[in-house]
């Protein structure tokens, strides 16, 4: 009996050490995702500040807040 108890609870702990892993494993994708995104935005910041050639953003802050237009 305490042998077939023994299996059970070595099976038990193997199967929540795999849940474990594939939760990690998913977490792990969930950052590489996030993180691909995040390059992309940064890519196209820098595609889009490569062909502005108007005001910087803080200078039409101003501009707006001045209300010249």
């Amino acid at each position: 009996m305490s042998k077939i108890l023994e299996n059970r609870l070595g099976d038990l702990i193997h199967d929540l050490n795999e849940i474990k892993k594939q939760i990690l494993l998913e977490k792990s994708v969930k950052v590489d995702i996030a993180q691909k995104k995040v390059n992309m935005w940064k890519l196209l910041i820098k595609k889009v500040s490569a062909k502005w050639d108007g005001p910087s953003a803080v200078e039409e802050i101003i501009h707006q807040r001045e209300k010249t237009w």
